[in-house]
This record gives structure tokens, sequence and C-alpha cells, in this order.
């Protein structure tokens, strides 16, 4: 998981990886969309490749990447998992400072 955060991580592979994200799409419409060059890309889906975030399929003279679904869910999960993390602590929070307010406004009416 983390060779996969951190391949992804630099700014070109996760472009990349948002191109991918509608569909797959050859190196040159890659090379195209993002105006680098041929071997920068190559260079940057081998190493996405590597860490199981895209696969291939040879088309006639043709490389297309997609991205790897069971990969993206791994990462999704991950993240989610941190979306839950702080949505607790943000009710926490809202309920100390829901607390702290009425403990304020009993203050101020002398209770």
């Amino acid at each position: 998981m983390q060779q996969r955060l951190t391949t992804i991580s630099e700014p070109n592979r996760f472009r990349i990886v948002e191109l991918l994200r509608d569909g797959p799409r050859s190196v040159g419409e890659i090379v195209d969309a993002l105006s680098l060059g041929q071997p920068q890309v190559s260079r940057h889906l081998r190493l996405l490749a590597e860490a199981q975030v895209v696969e291939s399929t040879k088309r006639a003279q043709q490389r297309i990447y997609r991205l790897r679904p069971e990969s993206m869910r791994e990462v999704s999960d991950w993240v989610r998992s941190f979306a839950v993390l702080w949505s607790e602590r943000m009710d926490r929070l809202g309920s100390f400072l829901d607390d702290d307010h009425a403990s304020d406004e009993a203050n101020e009416r002398g209770v």
C-alpha cells in the first residue's frame, strides 16, 4: 500500500491516474493530454505498473493502459478509514464545544 501511495503522489503520475479514471488510454493519448514527452510518460507508466496501479494490454502497435480497480479500491478503503476517524473526532469536538457553550451561558445567567 505504501509503495502505491508514494507512486501516485508524484504530480505527473497523479495526473495520469486522473486521466485513466475516465477509462483506458493509449500512451500517445496520455502524452497528448499531459503535454509530456513519450519517454517521460512511459517511465511514469512503468512505475505505476510496478506499484500495481495500472495494467496494460497491447492493441496492434499501441499499449493501452487502464487502472487496476482492485488496487484503487484498496487506496479508497484506506482513505475512507481516515474519513471515519476524522468524522468521529469532529463529532467529539462539536459535542465539546456545545457543552462548553452551554456552560458559558449558564455562568452568564448566574446558574
